[in-house]
């Protein structure tokens, strides 16, 4: 991770790049002062990431600990006195959670094996002992003859893995800058590659991969490897959300080394056996939940408008989720600590939310979006939405922010940037970022923006996999980044005019 000291080589060059763009914006240096002062010096972001990261942990949509998290988020918030602090419901399906897993190869050799389960994944029946079975280069006919070796059996049907993530996505300020057509459209993006199966259903009926998982289940195998795509023992894991209630496979992602090593055991024609205990959970609840407080405005003209900020609070299950996305959450409470503890009398209102199920297709946001800014019924709330700004990929100090290819707003927010270039800022970059909540406020007519960060390990090493830990973060990019977010909603709400949103 880039550490502050790195981060200032060049600062003065940036300086002037900034300033050189810059229009007659004005920025409050007295009440910039207050908030460095309240976030760098008595910060409680590291003590909120701790509860998150360590206290509570995995925070999978829909589990006990996701739930914990949010009581623990609005409780924190009523205690600063922000006031209507509310927690609401949004439909998500079953809940879910994990009461034990083991996996051990026990045959030709004994040796314990580095998996998990995915998530909503079905029990295995208690614990068993299972032949793995290859169905690599089978055709769907194939397998659907093969039922009774199938049956009890620990099934490989991905080929050995070759196509590791080795690249971390590129630093934008490092980059030459796009022209506007080449940056990318506003508010594209979702979450791709979600999807489970194979192709969708044409007009000849069930594709093969279908009637292969179809055959799968009604053989009744024990349990269902796949191999994950990260080296050197990085487990990347998500799963589905349950939306087959008659499933009864297990399946379990394996590191690719050892997913590997079992394949080329079969290859070679030896006999492998694995023991095998999933042992899950499906939870009555089919809510999930965001948390929303607010700082009201005291304008009589401006204070039904709202500057909003927000990260998601859900994470995967096989780790803690420190920098997806426990450090946007905690940075995202502190800031509005920040501005509470200092006194700020906003114009407009601030409002802070923390979304549910952003892993699993950026529902709490799009949920909240549609119940309370789209369509006719909504136009006066969607309308007195000034500006969302949300912190979600990536990691440590805010560099600057993703414009949307808003040109008319870049000059505003390289002002509002400028006073921190001592802390690390570097620039804002006219492009856009997708698949995270902001892209909910973008198609709805919104303006919404997301910061840059630091990717360094991120893609390769942290993103969804068993090592996003505390020890990925560091308290000092906590306090920056906080800092930051708190100065750009105090001035989106006190500025005169709205943020242009060409």
């Amino acid at each position: 991770m880039r550490k502050f000291s790195t981060a200032l080589v060049g600062c003065a060059a940036l300086s002037v790049v900034m300033l050189a763009g810059q229009s007659t914006e004005s920025v409050d240096a007295e009440t910039i002062a207050k908030i460095r002062d309240e976030g760098l010096n008595r910060s409680e972001a590291p003590a909120i990431f701790h509860q998150f990261v360590d206290v509570i942990g995995p925070r999978l949509a829909g589990s006990p600990e996701y739930n914990r998290a949010a009581e623990f988020a609005r409780d924190t918030m009523a205690g600063w006195g922000l006031t209507d602090v509310r927690i609401e419901p949004f439909e998500f399906g079953r809940g879910w959670e994990l009461e034990k897993f083991t996996l051990e190869m026990i045959e030709p050799r004994y040796m314990p094996l580095i998996g998990y389960p995915e998530a909503w994944t079905p029990s295995t029946s208690g614990e068993v002992v299972a032949t793995a079975v290859s169905l690599v280069g089978r055709s769907a006919d194939d397998v659907e003859a093969m039922q009774a070796e199938l049956a009890g059996a620990a099934i490989l049907s991905q080929p050995m893995m070759t196509n590791f993530i080795r690249s971390d996505r590129a630093q934008p300020t490092d980059q030459p800058e796009l022209a506007p057509e080449a940056s990318g459209a506003r508010g594209r993006g979702g979450r791709g590659g979600r999807g489970r199966g194979g192709r969708g259903r044409g007009a000849g009926g069930p594709s093969d991969a279908q009637r292969i998982a179809t055959a799968i289940e009604g053989a009744g195998a024990a349990v269902h490897l796949r191999s994950s795509r990260g080296e050197h023992g990085t487990l990347f894991v998500q799963g589905g959300r349950g939306e087959n209630p008659d499933a009864t496979v297990s399946r379990v992602v394996l590191i690719p080394e050892h997913y590997n090593m079992i394949a080329r055991l079969l290859e070679a024609g030896e006999t492998v056996r694995l023991r095998v205990n999933v042992q899950s959970r499906f939870l009555d609840d089919t809510n999930s939940y965001n948390v929303l407080a607010e700082i009201p405005g005291v304008d009589p003209a401006l204070r039904d408008e709202v500057v909003m900020l927000g990260a998601h609070l859900d994470s995967w299950h096989t780790s803690t989720g420190a920098t997806d996305n426990a450090d946007g959450s905690a940075v995202v409470l502190e800031a509005f600590r920040i501005l509470k503890a200092i006194g700020v009398a906003p114009r407009r209102t601030l409002r802070v939310a923390l979304w549910g199920a952003e892993e699993q297709g950026l529902i709490g946001s799009r949920a909240w979006v549609e119940a309370n800014l789209a369509g006719e019924a909504n136009t006066a709330a969607r309308d007195n939405l000034a500006v969302y700004f949300n912190i979600d990929p990536g990691k440590g100090p805010v560099y600057g922010w993703f414009m949307e290819n808003r040109a008319a707003a870049r000059p505003i927010f390289d002002a509002w940037l400028e006073p921190f270039i001592d802390l690390g800022a570097r620039r804002n970059v006219p492009q856009g970022i997708g698949s995270t909540d902001h892209v909910n406020f973008n198609r709805a007519g919104v303006l919404g923006f997301n910061p840059v960060q630091d990717y360094v390990g991120y893609d390769v090493r942290e993103h969804h996999t068993q090592v996003d830990t505390a020890e990925r973060i560091d308290d000092a990019d906590l306090r920056q980044a906080a800092v930051i977010l708190a100065s750009f909603v105090y001035h989106a709400a006190m500025r005169t005019e709205r943020i242009p949103g060409n």
